[in-house]
């Protein structure tokens, strides 16, 4: 294993502890101490996964977030998010598109390692699954859509279990925010309807011929 992760917090205790969990299960681990460090060292580093904690100075992760997806040349670089922060409904839905997945600190070492595997593992099975639908001759357009929406249902699943545990909907008698059930019930829609189109091109390409 010689995947490289890039770990962004202003916390030298817990960069520290990350590196040291990833060397231990073979990851090639490379340390930025904020976001204004994480961008300058990704002018020469392309790591193949980044690591980016939401709550930080002078630069906070979202911001941070943003310019990794401005540049053309980290666009495609996957992002985990993590914080202790709890994340609202607003930001789910605006950065959705732009992350792999959301952990919560503190940060269980099972569970980060379990996020990380499934993202290479589903980028991996996305990038051959558009190889076979290109070679089949299907639609480049259709290839692109089915990449995002195998991507964003999985993300969007885990932001909705992480949306319900911070709104306390499933803690028994507790009331939740009108705004936070109307975000989690958008979100649940969407991502039945990204089903179901998702349903739509699977069909579509196993009828091909």
């Amino acid at each position: 294993m010689n995947d490289s992760i890039l770990i962004v917090d202003d916390s030298p205790y817990i960069v520290d502890g990350l590196v040291a969990l990833l060397k231990r299960k073979g990851f090639k681990p490379i340390a930025a101490h904020g976001g204004d460090e994480a961008i300058s060292l990704l002018a020469g580093n392309k790591p193949d996964l980044i690591l980016l904690d939401i709550m930080m100075e002078p630069m906070d992760g979202w911001e941070t977030l943003e310019k990794i997806k401005a540049n053309p040349e980290t666009h495609n670089i996957p992002v985990l998010m993590f914080s202790a922060k709890k994340i609202t409904p607003e930001e789910a839905q605006e950065h959705s598109l732009n992350i792999e997945d959301f952990v919560s600190k503190p940060v269980n070492p099972a569970q980060l390692l379990t996020s990380i595997k499934q993202i290479f593992e589903r980028r991996s099975s996305v990038k051959l699954e558009a190889g076979v639908a290109k070679d089949a001759g299907h639609d480049a357009a259709i290839i692109t859509e089915y990449s995002a929406l195998r991507k964003s249902i999985e993300v969007d699943k885990n932001l909705l279990e992480v949306l319900k545990n911070s709104s306390g909907m499933n803690i028994p008698g507790h009331v939740v925010p009108d705004d936070d059930l109307q975000s989690i019930n958008q979100l649940d829609q969407k991502i039945r309807t990204d089903e179901l189109r998702l349903k739509e091109i699977n069909d579509m390409f196993a009828n091909v011929g």
